[in-house]
């Protein structure tokens, strides 16, 4: 068996040893065993494979030496023991790449026939060239670094639209040889061919990769960095700027934690392409009494919208969610019924949203927490371009466009930063309450920078602040601060078009509110009820069915 990670890897040469030959593209729980062998800012693609080879050691693993990071993984692989071959790619275009291309493949025959102990076979060699398999019509694209098999396999899996692997490793083709070359000759046109190839970002001339965007087939872009890799994250920050369709951006470390959190951005991405599908294929037949409600299951807390046949909110309530998603559910909206008297088979529709949607048996349907906020937001006022959102454990910041449809958005990664949760560590280390915090900012005189990114070293800059006799009121408005600088900076100030709306439990942070309103330099609309967003956007959806 034989495995390879590149695209520029001859794959057909592999082939003609009759191995079994596989792309490499594993993930796996955690990446801990390969930090004892390499440092945890090396790019996450050589930190799995270091974990997928230390797991499992079988077959030979062939490298390409595109850039330090795969060669450092090479020198690590070998020294640990591993079969393991690299071979030298030229980076940039010029006349003799491709005559030291094919000296690199010339040696890895030569390699092979002594590894394998079998003789190079030709014929293989020439069945073993595919060909591309077309997709007709409108397509989401998936660009950028390459993808884990699990997610890569979500993707195609959730997506309603045809897809098309277009990321590192997915772009690889080539045509198949004339029959009419000597082996010289053929070695000499097969390395001419294989850096032919569109480019990856690590190549010296990337300019024909404008051609990956040029399709007016193309409607959608899932664009995916590696952590720790800066490549990808150059060419996502250009095409930003120049591409007019809609464009979700993820960064992968091969590790399957936070599913259900990439469960949310794709499930809402394609909310937004096929806006058909937040609507129930089964038609409502109003009456006199009809009522609709949403639930919006987040981390801390679960909130109803109860809704009557015209838009009317009839009742709202909330309820902690706890460890039972479903129980939580189901008390907050018996909660919500019996404020009114109504009884649930008068519900006639139910839409659930947030992290726990999925969890709830009783729901017609659900819809990601995205939609359903830009939903509520634009319902309370049309005039809402930019929604902030702030809830328990992520941050979120909605655009929408003049009918009140996402155009785009971008959540926090893995991070509690600038989350309600970050307040609550914050307001613990200072002895404070939530409501506490939310007013004492207002009495700062003097200006304090809480500059941690992280919010377990932004809690201990805080009780730093407290040894040192810093005043609480300054502290704290160093922290509204701080998560008013973490919020705008993941859209970026120019991408936060007015008018802005708050929404989330943060949302009756009056200070926060205030940090917020200082960056953006203006006024930033509060709803009454902040955090039944989601659950209004929820009803909303279950009414129009």
């Amino acid at each position: 068996m034989i495995l390879y990670v590149c695209k520029y890897t001859p794959v057909e040469i592999l082939k003609a040893f009759d191995e079994e030959v596989f792309l490499y593209n594993p993930m796996f729980e955690n990446l801990d065993s390969a930090d004892e062998l390499v440092h945890r800012n090396v790019c996450s693609l050589s930190r799995g494979i270091i974990t997928g080879r230390l797991s499992d050691s079988k077959g030979t693993l062939v490298l390409t030496a595109c850039c330090d990071s795969i060669r450092r993984l090479y020198d690590i692989l070998k020294k640990i023991g591993q079969d393991v071959i690299i071979i030298d790619l030229p980076r940039k275009k010029a006349a003799c790449s491709h005559l030291l291309y094919k000296k690199e493949l010339l040696a890895l025959i030569e390699e092979l026939e002594g590894r394998t102990r079998k003789k190079f076979n030709i014929k293989k060699f020439l069945n073993s060239f595919e060909e591309a398999e077309p997709i007709e019509g409108p397509y989401v694209a998936l660009m950028g670094g390459r993808l884990g098999d699990d997610l890569m396999g979500e993707i195609f899996k959730v997506s309603p639209l045809p897809v098309k692997n277009k990321t590192c490793t997915g772009l690889r083709y080539i045509e198949r040889p004339s029959l009419d070359m000597d082996f010289e000759e053929l070695m000499g046109w097969y390395a001419r061919k294989l850096l032919k190839q569109i480019p990856c970002m690590r190549m010296d001339d990337i300019s024909s990769r404008r051609y990956l965007f040029e399709d007016p087939n193309l409607i959608g872009i899932i664009y995916n960095t590696v952590k720790f890799c800066d490549y990808y994250s150059f060419e996502y920050a250009k095409i930003r700027e120049r591409v007019k369709v809609p464009i979700l951006k993820i960064e992968t470390d091969y590790t399957i934690q936070g599913d259900g959190q990439m469960a949310t951005r794709l499930q809402a991405f394609f909310e937004s392409l096929n806006k058909d599908e937040a609507k129930s294929k089964r038609p409502i037949h109003i009456k006199e009494k009809a009522y609709f409600a949403g639930i919006d299951s987040g981390s801390t807390s679960t909130n109803v919208v109860i809704l009557d046949k015209d838009k009317n909110i009839i009742s709202t309530f909330s309820e902690a969610t706890g460890a039972y998603v479903n129980d939580s559910a189901n008390k907050a909206l018996d909660g919500a019924l019996k404020k009114v008297g109504l009884s649930k088979d008068k519900i006639k529709r139910i839409v659930t949203t947030g992290y726990g949607r999925n969890a709830i048996k009783f729901k017609e349907r659900d819809i990601t927490e995205i939609t359903c906020h830009a939903k509520g937001a634009f319902f309370i006022n049309p005039n809402v371009r930019t929604i902030i959102d702030i809830g328990g454990q992520d941050s979120k910041i909605i655009r929408l466009n003049e009918k009140g449809e996402v155009r785009d958005f971008v959540m926090n990664d893995k991070c509690a930063a600038g989350t309600g949760k970050f307040l609550e560590m914050m307001a613990s280390s200072l002895g404070l309450t939530l409501e506490e915090m939310s007013k004492l900012g207002f009495k700062s005189r003097e200006k304090i920078i809480i500059s941690s990114m992280c919010s377990v070293f932004a809690q201990s800059e805080v009780v730093s602040l407290v040894a040192r006799g810093r005043r609480l009121e300054d502290i704290v408005a160093g922290i509204n601060g701080s998560v008013a600088a973490k919020v705008t900076a993941l859209a970026g100030l120019r991408k936060m078009e007015k008018e802005w709306m708050m929404t989330g439990g943060v949302a009756k942070n009056t200070g926060v509110v205030a940090a917020l309103e200082e960056r953006l330099k203006g006024k930033i609309i509060v709803p009454e009820e902040p955090e039944i967003c989601g659950a209004l956007g929820a009803a909303l959806f279950a009414m129009e069915g």
